[in-house]
């Protein structure tokens, strides 16, 4: 593949993925502290949402695919997506850990960014190759 689509389809991963980043933090904060849920219940309720409709936009828009078994595929892309939920959670819980005092109020919030970042490049390569790969 050339380096200027490769580049581009990253983009457009990028933006779907922050939309999706959007609706996982709404989700993440009305859970954890609205309504109070466990920290990696609501982090994982979170990622069901977004993964969904980043599933979604990146069939239709990212790597515009027309695989009739959309079932398959959305399970090739939730495998995906679980392996980097594992990453963003162990991710969380690690700098939990090394930084404990990050681990509460809105100092949370900028951990779990920097968990998604982590996650990033799994998840296009994974989706990439794996989920959306042409035949």
């Amino acid at each position: 593949m050339e380096l200027k689509p490769l580049i581009l389809k990253f983009v457009k991963f990028g933006i779907v993925g922050a939309s999706g980043m959007v609706v996982h933090l709404c989700v993440l904060y009305l859970c954890r502290d609205v309504l109070g849920i466990n920290t990696f219940i609501s982090n994982t309720l979170g990622f069901i949402v977004a993964a969904t409709t980043n599933y979604i936009l990146n069939r239709i828009w990212t790597f515009r695919s027309h695989d009739k078994q959309v079932g398959m595929e959305y399970m090739k892309f939730i495998i995906v997506s679980l392996i980097g939920l594992g990453i963003n959670n162990g991710t969380l819980w690690l700098s939990g850990r090394m930084l404990p005092e990050w681990n509460a109020d809105w100092r949370f919030y900028i951990l779990w960014i920097f968990a998604v970042g982590v996650t990033t490049l799994w998840n296009f390569l994974g989706n990439m190759l794996f989920t959306f790969k042409q035949k």
